[in-house]
């Protein structure tokens, strides 16, 4: 069968036609398909990026006013609908359809196809009919509408059915096979054995290609940085309206054009993005706070009014009285706003300057699957590193090796001295489900230090939102953003100089998220963290480990964006210039002996790599002592100038540290460099 479609003008004419055209082809794949539009419009570019043929025709609108100039322009429409007519028929012989639909710019064409005998449809996208509709409606089969009440505007009864707008399926679908591969899922897995993040994957993908109407609940969880910004894409050009949660603040930004808080039983509602949403709230909440001070200074003179002596309550005015009753119960009423998460680390004492070095260290399981190829790199104190990559790409194992709780297959990893680490584990295995929220953080004691000082435990709990009836509850009724709040706050109650966190974000809101951001920018120990959230990569981390999918460990300076910019391009990254060959290259029957200046400097290098480890214990050992001696409160008061230069010399020996890394960095290169001399054949 061939169908003739004619539409255009607006996309709101055009995609409800290329959706019915889809559903035709998907069902009838041999049939014929054919669009007719206008010269120059939006269907020409539209339909043949939908992947169908159009031909054109010249028709233009009618304007309703009757100014001179209008009256002009009509009478060229009404000639060009006279030739448009002659076209249609043209076209509608060659091409023979055995039906013709169509809205909008689609008279001359569906009118001739009546006259012809050949069955047809027009279809009104809007509630009331425009004039081309009611031209052809005594002349088509059918009329179809998009709203029951449309019906009413249609003397031709018999022939109204309503049909509502079809969407197309690549605004609102995705195919089966597109969510599992981009969402990494098994088909074959069963899913009652899938871990939590899994089966979200697979709630996620069954929205996407079952639901037209998309409700999204914190979609970005457990979700790698590469599928996040697959999912963007896919929401922003292929979903027309959808409703979503989420604590991402750079798929917010991306994604929201309306914004709806919840805030203290309160809904409100922000037509604008998330830069403007920020700061009209915060506009809101200013507002709304000298709005409560102007209240209750108000109602403080009332209530003193009211405490006046006989006099005054005898010649009382009962109209303010019942006002000031109706002041005492919206005061009563008033709901202040929800606290927000205070965080303090307890941090221990400085670690020394060097915290982890890896030294072509590579990594594979027993079974010979590699996760990682050799790779080095030095991990200083106060460094924080962002360690990116997709799931199953081995970010997990790459942690346990640097914290040495596994052992690379090749290469090395070395320790600097006085490390004290806290683990954020994203699976929350330091949690006892069965245990209450105040034993799992205080091993059923009172209080807990920080940094010194004794907290009772409800207090310092308080602190990450916890209140009094919340505190022996068993771990396992709590939702997932009040476990890893409780794991924070345990996290904490632990001295450290080297936190590592695992997918600290997950299920946290906002404010939160930017608590955590100024503890880790204020923290001043070292910072090792897995996470996805592209804004809290950029706005904490000064070092980027990306583990890119081909073995490769690969060091970027700065965070998420930065490493956006400086990545090798995929294209670049497997292609190898052609290197021109020499006409006559020389022959090596060996490997190139050093001259013996050159030995003798590799000798003295290797013995001075030898003997740096034991120099930079020293320097710390000598800074580790000198601390200790400022610690003493009465040092100043005895020796102000022993006090003075003993701050100097510390540092100094910070300033020495950094050097002595940066020699051990070039003393590697140079032995590397000279070895790789005597390699050459």
């Amino acid at each position: 069968m061939n169908f003739l479609f004619t539409c255009g003008g607006t996309a709101g004419h055009i995609n409800p036609a290329l959706a019915v055209a889809g559903i035709l082809r998907d069902r009838m794949p041999d049939c014929g398909i054919l669009f007719v539009g206008a010269n120059g419009k939006m269907e020409t570019d539209l339909v043949p990026r939908a992947g169908y043929d159009i031909v054109t025709v010249e028709v233009t609108n009618i304007h309703r006013s009757l100014k001179p100039s209008e009256i002009a322009y009509n009478f060229r429409s009404l000639h060009n609908a006279r030739q448009a007519t002659k076209d249609a028929r043209k076209i509608i012989e060659d091409f023979q359809p055995d039906i013709g639909t169509g809205g909008y710019v689609c008279y001359p064409v569906l009118k001739a196809a009546a006259q012809l005998g050949i069955p047809t449809i027009v279809h009104e996208s809007n509630a009331v009919p425009g004039l081309t509709t009611k031209m052809l409606a005594g002349a088509v089969d059918r009329i179809l509408v998009g709203f029951e009440e449309s019906k009413q505007h249609y003397s031709e009864q018999e022939k109204v059915v309503v049909t509502g707008t079809p969407v197309r399926g690549a605004f609102t679908a995705c195919s089966k096979a597109e969510a599992k591969r981009q969402l990494g899922l098994d088909p074959e897995a069963d899913f009652a054995t899938l871990s939590g993040g899994n089966k979200r994957r697979v709630a996620l993908a069954r929205a996407l290609v079952a639901s037209e109407n998309l409700l999204l609940d914190e979609p970005t969880n457990h979700l790698d940085i590469k599928t996040i910004a697959w999912l963007e894409d896919f929401l922003v050009r292929r979903v027309k309206t959808f409703v979503f949660i989420s604590h991402d603040r750079a798929f917010v930004r991306r994604l929201a054009t309306r914004i709806v808080e919840v805030d203290r039983s309160q809904l409100y509602s922000y037509a604008c993005t998330f830069d403007q949403f920020l700061e009209r709230r915060e506009e809101r909440l200013d507002a709304e706070e000298k709005q409560a001070a102007a209240f209750d200074k108000k109602l403080a003179q009332e209530e003193a009014w009211i405490r006046q002596g006989i006099k005054a309550r005898r010649t009382r005015n009962m109209g303010r009285v019942r006002a000031l009753q109706a002041m005492r119960s919206e005061r009563m009423a008033r709901v202040s706003r929800q606290g927000v998460v205070s965080m303090l680390a307890q941090e221990a004492e400085r670690s020394g300057k060097l915290v982890i070095e890896a030294k072509q260290a590579g990594f594979a399981y027993p079974d010979g699957y590699r996760v990682f190829n050799a790779f080095s790199t030095i991990i200083q104190r106060g460094d924080r590193i962002g360690l990116i990559g997709n799931n199953g790409v081995g970010k997990t194992t790459l942690l346990r090796l640097l914290l040495g709780e596994l052992e690379p297959t090749e290469g090395s990893i070395r320790h600097g001295t006085r490390l004290e680490v806290s683990y954020f584990d994203q699976l929350r295995s330091s949690l006892d489900p069965e245990k209450s929220v105040m034993d799992n953080v205080a091993n059923g004691n009172d209080t807990v230090t920080i940094n010194g000082q004794q907290r009772h435990v409800a207090s310092y709990l308080m602190d990450f939102l916890f209140e009094s009836d919340r505190l022996r509850v068993p771990v396992h009724t709590l939702s997932g953003g009040e476990r890893n709040r409780l794991l924070l706050a345990k996290l904490f109650t632990m001295p450290s100089n080297l936190l590592v966190l695992d997918e600290p974000t997950n299920d946290l809101d906002v404010e939160t998220l930017e608590l955590l951001e100024e503890l880790l920018a204020s923290y001043s120990g070292t910072v090792l963290m897995v996470s996805h959230d592209r804004e809290f990569l950029d706005n904490l981390v000064t070092t980027t480990l990306a583990l890119e999918g081909d073995g490769q460990v690969r060091e970027y300076v700065g965070g998420y964006t930065d490493w956006l910019r400086q990545r090798p391009e995929p294209v670049a990254a497997h292609t190898d210039k052609p290197k021109p060959k020499p006409l006559a290259p020389p022959a090596k029957i060996g490997p190139r002996k050093l001259t013996f200046k050159e030995q003798r400097e590799l000798q003295m290098l290797k013995d001075e790599l030898e003997a740096l480890p034991g120099k930079m214990a020293a320097l710390e050992d000598e800074q580790h002592t000198l601390e200790d001696r400022l610690n003493d409160p009465g040092f100043f008061a005895r020796d102000p100038d022993g006090f003075n230069a003993t701050a100097k010399r510390i540092s100094e020996l910070d300033d020495e540290q950094t050097a002595a890394l940066q020699r051990w960095e070039d003393v590697e290169f140079r032995i590397a460099e000279l070895e790789g001399k005597a390699e050459d054949k």
